[in-house]
């Protein structure tokens, strides 16, 4: 007969009741309940909605969530978009608004849906409408043109469609070439060979919006004072800045693109950097630098036949600094070749203001600015030298004389 000991015994009792409390749940799971944590959506800010320009705007928002999320245009536009107009959790992101070209304002409004359930409040975008223009250049002014036969440019920017029209037939459009600034129409003028000017008359219409319309008036002259055998307005260079005093993007002779037959001498003294000290500016030319002159040679005059007495026409400026500090001002003129020059000296006293002309252009338009001087015995070997004083400038007077020079026009006059 087998026997048990008492504590074995004793312990398979315990076993049993402890199995019997579980059984009947005297004994806490021990697994732990997680609460759900409860959901929340925020935009830092708590911006209700964007207003922009025209222009192209991108900003960008911070989401504070624990819960999937969505940004939703309530209505199908492609100008605006959410990216990425969803997330998990926290996250960022853009609104991103391309430029109106219309004339019309546009809003769209967009839901947040967090975890499938569209937020109360939403969230809109407002764009303002272009405003329609047709801006040509210089149209406030006559556009005076010489009597020889040229190309002129009329630069103009419109987010308008509209069409133009010349009233002359010796004005007449050539191309048109789009850039970064707007359009270049280019029209071909006629030589002028009446002794009276002549005016052409270019019409802007825009039929969707006629108060833009316009007129650009161009004048050529005639053979008045004579028959014109050189000319430059040296439009033709587009270098720094039309403003006098800032010198950053000039560009020094030997760099421009094209000469079209102009030289400069280089100047050799010591410490002038041995080069030509002619500097290119928006269609100008600069002579000189700081301590050092610099000059500008004429092609040859080509169009003379024979020997003839000349008249020469020419605008200048001279340097002042944008605190008032002015240079010495005096420009030599002088002939080489066959000639004999009438005056070869010139004070150039026609100071800028820059309080009333900050751009530096209704000077050039100053009756003050031109000057004249002769030529007795002139060819088609000869050549016209505008030199700022002397190619040596050190210790002498301020030290400095540079001028700014313009529409060169030589003429046989009557």
């Amino acid at each position: 007969m087998k026997t048990y000991s008492f504590y074995r015994l004793k312990y398979s009792g315990m076993i049993l009741i402890a199995f019997f409390l579980i059984s009947m749940g005297f004994f806490p799971s021990c697994e732990n309940e997680v609460e759900e944590e409860e959901a929340y959506f925020t935009i830092e800010g708590n911006p209700t909605g964007l207003s922009v320009s025209t222009a192209t705007k991108t900003e960008s928002y911070v989401v504070r969530s624990n819960r999937p999320w969505q940004v939703v245009a309530q209505s199908e536009v492609d100008w605006v978009q959410a990216f990425p107009n969803e997330g998990d959790d926290d996250g960022i992101f853009k609104m991103i608004v391309n430029e109106n070209t219309t004339f019309d304002a546009r809003t769209v409004n967009f839901a947040f849906i967090v975890d499938g359930e569209e937020q109360p409040v939403l969230f809109r975008v407002d764009q303002e409408k272009a405003v329609p223009f047709l801006t040509i250049a210089d149209i406030a002014v006559v556009k005076n043109i010489n009597q020889t036969a040229q190309d002129v440019k009329i630069n103009v920017k419109a987010n308008v469609t509209y069409t133009y029209n010349s009233d002359a037939t010796w004005f007449t459009f050539k191309k048109a070439d789009i850039g970064t600034t707007g359009t270049d129409l280019t029209f071909s003028a006629t030589a002028n060979e009446a002794t009276n000017s002549r005016t052409a008359n270019v019409s802007f219409t825009c039929a969707q919006f006629p108060n833009l319309n316009a007129t650009f008036v161009v004048k050529q002259e005639g053979k008045s004072e004579g028959t014109v055998v050189l000319f430059e307005d040296f439009n033709w260079l587009a270098y720094g800045s039309a403003i006098f005093y800032t010198t950053t993007g000039e560009t020094r002779f030997d760099s421009w693109s094209e000469t079209k037959g102009w030289t400069s001498t280089v100047n050799t003294v010591t410490g002038s950097g041995t080069t030509p000290l002619c500097y290119a500016r928006q269609g100008f030319v600069k002579l000189g630098k700081t301590a050092y002159g610099g000059d500008l040679i004429s092609p040859k005059l080509s169009a003379i036949s024979g020997t003839k007495n000349l008249l020469v026409k020419f605008k200048a400026v001279p340097y002042m600094t944008a605190g008032g500090t002015k240079d010495d001002n005096t420009l030599v003129v002088s002939i080489i070749g066959p000639g004999t020059i009438g005056t070869s000296t010139f004070t150039i006293d026609n100071w800028p203001n820059y309080g009333t002309d900050p751009t530096c252009t209704a000077i050039w338009a100053d009756k003050a600015t031109e000057r004249s001087f002769t030529i007795t015995g002139a060819t088609s070997e000869t050549q016209i030298k505008f030199l700022g004083w002397d190619y040596n400038l050190v210790g002498v007077g301020a030290g400095k004389n540079r001028i700014f020079l313009d529409d060169i026009k030589v003429l046989i006059p009557n």
